[in-house]
């Protein structure tokens, strides 16, 4: 059981979680430059970068890298010195700290030694590229960044599949095309948009259907970093164990691919070797055979 009243009065100092601009410094709160400028110092994720942002707001607290290849040995000295009273902000380079960025386990950690934690509000860039893309926002789902190599890309949108939330992604721009196909190949073709360069002054919505928005960037270079919103599950998902596909044959079930999803052969003999548990080559031997 922990109780924490956040503004009264601590023998022990206060953790701060202070987000920082998305992209414009014009985004930044009065209550944030006044923190940063009164606590003992910064624990900031790419201290070079956070510089510039202290530069331009007139902040000369000390500044300590906090990220995710030192953290772990960071956390002991940083929680000394909540011990002894010092106040500390912690920054990621962009955003809200503990969403895909690190500070999750520094928070977790100066909880469970019942000191004060105390989050102040600001930019998202998974809210904003919500609230923009025009798809519902009345349930959603942030997931951060899918896995780079494809079958376990492939794998965690199976899994994301069934749901009817808005589905929230963060990507890099080098991987937006690749990620964009796996979503059409694993969910189909949904609504869906890519937010970039949010805030900044070539801020960008695309909105489509996957088909629509993979069309228009594939001979585009994209720059700066995405956010993809993904329209819900719209159907009822049945359960694997259910079997839905058990009456079909499988020229049957590879031809409800293909006029369900709108997509070729070879794409949907892959989603029926998944269902089935088949190899590919198998399934492809057995439609040819039963097609021609």
């Amino acid at each position: 059981m922990n109780n924490q009243k956040s503004f009264s009065e601590h023998e022990v100092g206060t953790l701060y979680v202070v987000p920082t601009p998305i992209g414009n410094l014009a985004d930044i709160t009065y209550r944030a430059v006044d923190t940063l400028k009164h606590v003992a110092f910064i624990a900031a994720e790419d201290t070079r970068n956070t510089k510039k942002l202290l530069n331009h707001f007139a902040i000369s607290t000390p500044l300590i890298s906090y990220h995710d290849h030192n953290k772990l040995q960071r956390e002991d000295s940083m929680i000394e010195r909540l011990a002894k009273g010092d106040s500390i902000a912690i920054v990621s380079d962009a955003g809200m700290p503990g969403i895909s960025d690190p500070g999750y386990e520094l928070i977790q950690r100066t909880i469970q030694e019942d000191m004060p934690v105390v989050v102040l509000p600001g930019a998202n860039a998974a809210l904003c590229s919500l609230i923009g893309s025009g798809l519902p926002t009345g349930e959603f789902h942030f997931y951060g960044f899918l896995p780079r190599k494809k079958k376990e890309k492939e794998e965690e949108l199976d899994r994301l599949n069934p749901i009817r939330a808005t589905l929230l992604f963060y990507e890099s721009p080098y991987r937006i095309k690749d990620t964009l196909q796996a979503i059409r190949q694993v969910l189909g073709n949904r609504q869906v948009v890519i937010a970039r360069e949010l805030t900044k002054r070539f801020e960008e919505y695309t909105r489509g259907t996957v088909e629509e928005v993979l069309s228009w960037i594939s001979d585009k270079e994209i720059k700066g970093e995405c956010c993809i919103v993904v329209e819900g599950q719209t159907e009822e998902v049945l359960p694997e164990t259910s079997l839905w596909w058990s009456h079909l044959s499988i020229l049957e079930h590879v031809n409800h691919y293909i006029e369900k999803d709108n997509i070729k052969s070879k794409e949907a003999i892959k989603k029926v070797a998944a269902d089935r548990k088949l190899p590919k080559r198998d399934v492809y031997q057995i439609y040819h055979v039963d097609s021609s």
